[in-house]
Parts: C-alpha cells; structure tokens; sequence
C-alpha cells in the first residue's frame, strides 16, 4: 500500500529521529522552520535534493528567492568510499593519561544510535555535471511581481500550486495512476514564505501560506510524492503564533537555532557546535503514537564536508559538581600548637 512506503534520504540524520527506521512516508510534509540566516536550513534541503539525484528519484525543486538552478548546481555529491566513515574506533587502545576512564562507557553522540539510513555527502564537492543532465529533475523558478487573483492575494502560490498538480499528473504520481514503472517524486522548496512572497499586508501573506500549505498537503495525501520545505518564520512579526500554525498543518517539523549574533555563541557549553536543533512535531502517520526519541537535546555543527547533528551532553568541567571533594579539617585555635587533625581522628 501507499501508506506504508517509506522516501529515504540522511536529511542530516533527522530522519531517524522523527521517525522509528527512518525515512519519510510518501504522502508526508516535512516543515524545516529556518535559521536566522537560512544557511543551514538550505544546506539540510540540500542533503533532501542530492539523496533523490543519487536514489534516480525525480525531483521537483520551486523557489523565488534564489535562481533554482543555482540550488542545482550546489547539491553535494555522494561520497563512494565509506571505509573510513564507517571504521569503528579501537575501543581496546588504552588510555596512558586519563587511566582511570578507560573502562567507563563511551557516550554515544548520534542521535540515531549508529543506524544508517541513506547515503553520505561531501559539502566540499559539487554533484558532476553529468549526473545532473542525467537526473530528472524538474525547476519552478518565479521572479515577476506579485499579483492577486481569485484563490490568493499572491498568485505566485497559485502558480506554483499549479504546476506542483500538473507535475503530478503528467508524471502519473496520483495513486488513482498504474504507471509501468512506480516512482515517489521528491518536492524542494526553498524559502517559502518570505519578503518575496509577502502581500500587501502580514495578515494577508499569513493567510496565503497557510492555505498553500493546505492545499499542497492535499496534493501529497493522493500521491506518491514527499514534500519538504523550508519556511523562515522570523520574517512575520508575530512569528511564534505562524509558526505554530505551519507546524500544526505539516507532519514532520523541525527549528533550527543559529548561535550567530546570540549570547550562546560565546557560550563555553556550546562552544563546539553551530546552533540548536528543536523537534517541534513527530511524525505521527501509520502509527498509534509518535516515535519518542531517546533525546530530544539536539545540537548541529558544520565542518568543513559534512553537517552533523548531535545529541547534546554536558561537559565534565561544566557539570553540577565541578568543586572536588576535599578533607574537612578541624581548624585551630589562635595560640594552640597542636598539630592539624583530620575529623576521622581521635
């Protein structure tokens, strides 16, 4: 059945989390509410996009802000050789400083616990240029004015509703469909809902995203297609009320929180890392209860290839109990000479 099959892809290890197995169901939104600046939000669509370019899925990608053939041309290519990703650590090398850790349990950062699901990526390197060519890959890409028509106060939803639906028909990724060759297409959209979609009042942009978003959800439950987006909701002056709204209509949600400009920047806790990961909504589909992760303290880093999420621990220098425990001793009188006395003595 439709229900039950699964769009893989590492989504930078997201997918493991909001799901048990891992993977999106087909018919499923998965919401990325941005950072302050959209870096990471765009890289973690980028893992989206190059897991269908590596899979042979088709790919839909829609934007307004950026030229989405620019969003093309920087999806990271597959890393082929995963010896060196997969090789385990020697546990049994010993430690010649620490000693007294070495039979302590090593801490497991992953917030999937190891599993893999998808393949890996090299953010230093480009896709080639043939794999492009060769990949089916379909581009929206509106920069004209906004104008109003019957269904929104801006038609470019309307556009773009539109052409996700004839996508989807000529593809034959309607479920009433028996195409030779099943295929789940793969729905990017970038930056939805941002100045360049704005009306010509908040209330207004508001109501034109969030019925986008119904609309496009209903286009997803009939079809075989996953859709992922990324919304930056700090552009709407009461951004906690749309934000709920958004997330309340999508399956899967996901804040990411940049420390660039904030306090925790310099922050010794999160000296190591990039920003913060909220899980804002589980996925829920096919199942009696949402998959409860072992933690929900999730942090992400960029280094120089790869973007890694983490489950958050705290440091030993930055614990509870950082003063060591010391002898009390009884303390002396002014003029007495005895000598110091520990309290176990008598």
């Amino acid at each position: 059945m439709k229900d039950f099959l699964a769009c893989g892809g590492r989504c930078t290890s997201v997918l493991p989390i909001v799901r048990k197995g891992g993977g999106l169901p087909v018919g499923s939104l998965f919401l990325i509410e941005e950072d302050e600046y959209g870096t990471y939000a765009k890289i973690m669509l980028q893992y989206f996009m190059a897991e269908g370019v590596t899979t042979a899925q088709p790919l839909l990608i829609g934007s307004k802000d950026v030229k989405t053939s620019q969003l093309v041309s920087d999806i990271p290519a597959v890393i082929t050789d995963t010896t060196s990703i997969n090789q385990p650590s020697n546990s049994d090398e010993q430690m010649k400083i620490a000693w007294r850790y070495q039979n302590m349990k090593v801490i497991d950062t992953s917030p999937t616990g190891g599993q893999v699901f998808g393949h890996f990526y090299d953010l230093t390197k480009k896709i080639e240029k043939e794999v492009i060519e060769n990949a089916d890959i379909t581009q929206w890409y509106d920069d004209s004015c906004p104008e109003k028509n019957n269904s929104f106060n801006n038609a470019t939803y309307s556009n773009l509703l539109k052409y996700i639906q004839e996508t989807l028909e000529n593809g034959q990724y309607s479920i009433s469909e028996t195409p030779t060759k099943r295929q789940v297409l793969r729905i990017a959209i970038h930056c939805l809902g941002s100045r360049l979609w704005c009306s010509d009042s908040e209330d207004d942009s508001c109501q034109d995203l969030l019925k986008f978003l119904y609309y496009f959800r209903a286009l997803l439950r009939y079809s075989y297609a996953v859709g992922v987006i990324t919304v930056p909701t700090q552009c709407f002056d009461n951004s906690n009320v749309i934000a709920q709204r958004i997330e309340h209509i999508s399956d899967v949600a996901v804040r990411l929180e940049s420390f660039a400009g904030s306090q925790k920047e310099t922050n010794p806790l999160f000296k190591d890392y990039h920003g913060l990961l909220h899980l804002r909504k589980m996925l829920a589909l096919n199942t009696i209860a949402p998959h409860n992760p072992e933690s929900r303290d999730l942090v992400f880093k960029l280094r120089r290839k790869k973007f890694v999420i983490e489950v958050l621990h705290l440091p030993p220098e930055l614990s509870d109990t950082t003063q060591r425990e010391q002898d009390e001793t009884i303390p002396q009188f002014g003029c007495s000479s005895l000598p110091d006395k520990n309290l176990l003595d008598f």
